[in-house]
């Protein structure tokens, strides 16, 4: 038997997880990352080496759970979070915590004033390096400021653009293509993880765009729904358009093919966890009454509240975009029949309407017409947020097995290099199978395509200059 190692470094986590050839998960396990530090007004990084702590931690529990021959592992995918920025010494240890991709210095060009920095990288090069000692990384694993050329797959070399950006050559990591190996597990890491020395760790791409693969949302007419700390919609395509409108261009987790990712929802499922934890011991103790988790417990609520949440409106802006700070959240139209079922139903409804105008704004650029969405991510167990999705979107929305597709993703990819399946298409068909398919519910959606229509589509036109407004007399007093 042979088996794959999937490593899905997310901005919640990190997960480990054990593959056999046909995508069914052998053995898995999780570290949480510690909560971001915020040395200052638009700061954001990992504290200490969490990145690497949390791989070497979720590795060794998921040894700990495998019942197999480490030896019978051929490979390992490794995806982690996509936009960050690491700087790295001459030995690819840490120079400094890790940039979070909300850090408002990854929107900006490198700015060398550490002299212990001797490369910069992604979440990907920087744990290929701690693993193997190579200054490796998948070209997909770079967008935003980045010296890139997105249709070439490899660095500018015009020294202009590098210029611009402020990161000279020889501080960048060599580039490979999703599918093929970075580098093999030094001796060292080997014993660290528990596996062998020698393990070929291959290359995949930007966490969400892994994602993307492993979702199998690979045919026109199918898209993808991405419900995490960013939530944002995706579709496959062939080429690298330029000066797009309503999405942007984002490299696929397959060599020379593209992501069309539209606008998305900062802090996403956070607003989930918000209302959650807002509710504190009230709605974990009624859930444990229950024997369910709180999660479960309010969508019992949520579920008793018709589509539309009796007028109660969301705007999901709990984290504002770095250049326009005025952006707040907030709930509009409260009246007496409202309570925490309205409430969770209500930013429920947000995330989805939110993500139904973004991504009919991408079709019709894009001329093409959805036929199904694959919803992933932890939020998509959730049978009630499946079908507000299929009621929004009026096509069905579908689940997989495995709702961590990232993971999948990375397990594709490995597969790929290893030769296990001829190509990306293959092995997706192979190894991603879907759990279950939710279909829209007619006079929901009637209901929905009003409220989006009549005024959710347009409420932030009416909103912002309030909140502009707002934030002008706050910031001075």
């Amino acid at each position: 038997m042979k088996y794959i190692l999937s490593i899905d470094g997310g901005s919640q986590s990190t997960k480990a997880t054990i593959f056999d050839p046909e995508g069914r998960i052998i053995a898995s396990a999780s570290e949480p990352l510690k909560p971001y530090d915020l040395p200052g007004p638009g700061l954001v990084e990992h504290p200490g080496d969490d990145l690497w702590d949390s791989l070497v931690i979720a590795c060794k529990k998921l040894m700990d759970r495998f019942e197999g021959d480490p030896a019978d592992i051929v490979a390992m995918g490794l995806c982690s979070i996509r936009f960050d920025r690491v700087l790295m010494k001459e030995d690819g240890t840490l120079a400094q915590p890790a940039l979070s991709w909300m850090d408002i210095r990854v929107s900006r060009p490198y700015v060398h004033d550490n002299p212990a920095v001797r490369y910069v990288a992604s979440t990907n090069g920087y744990l290929t390096a701690r693993l193997t000692g190579q200054f490796n990384d998948s070209a997909a694993s770079y967008q935003g400021m980045w010296p890139i050329d997105t249709d070439a797959w490899q660095w500018f070399e015009d020294p202009e653009t590098f210029k611009y950006y402020n990161i000279p050559r020889e501080m960048l990591c060599d580039l490979k293509m999703p599918g093929e190996v970075v580098g093999r597990l030094t001796a060292e890491a080997a014993a660290l993880l528990g596996l062998p020395e020698g393990l070929p760790v291959v290359a995949t791409g930007n966490d969400k765009a892994v994602e993307a693969l492993g979702t199998g949302a690979l045919s026109e007419g199918s898209g993808l729904i991405s419900l995490g700390t960013y939530v944002c919609g995706m579709v496959h395509g062939d080429r690298n358009p330029k000066d797009t409108v309503n999405y942007w261009v984002n490299f696929a987790s397959m060599p020379h093919k593209y992501i069309y990712e539209s606008t998305g929802i900062r802090k996403g499922m956070g607003h989930i966890s918000w209302f959650r934890d807002l509710l504190g011991e009230e709605a974990l103790n009624k859930a444990k009454e229950r024997g369910i988790s709180p999660e479960d417990y309010l969508a019992g609520l949520a579920e008793k509240v018709p589509a539309g949440s009796e007028g109660l409106m969301v705007v999901p802006e709990w984290l504002a975009p770095a250049d326009r700070q005025f952006k707040k959240g907030m709930f509009i139209g409260f009246d007496n029949r409202h309570g925490a079922g309205h409430m969770y139903r209500a930013i429920m409804e947000a995330l989805a309407m939110t993500m139904k105008i973004q991504m009919d704004a991408l079709c019709e650029e894009l001329d093409i017409r959805l036929e199904q969405i694959t919803v992933s991510g932890g939020g998509s167990n959730s049978n009630l947020f499946m079908q507000i999705f299929a009621d929004v979107f009026g096509i069905p929305s579908a689940r997989n097995e495995v709702n961590g597709a990232a993971a999948v993703g990375a397990a594709i990819c490995a597969a790929v290099a290893e030769g296990i399946y001829p190509t990306f298409e293959a092995a997706a068909a192979k190894m991603v199978r879907q759990r279950d398919v939710f279909a829209p519910n007619r006079d929901n959606h009637e209901k929905y395509r009003k409220i989006i229509n009549g005024i959710y589509k347009d409420l932030t036109r009416y909103t912002d200059p309030m909140l502009e407004k707002a934030y002008e007399v706050f910031s001075n007093l």
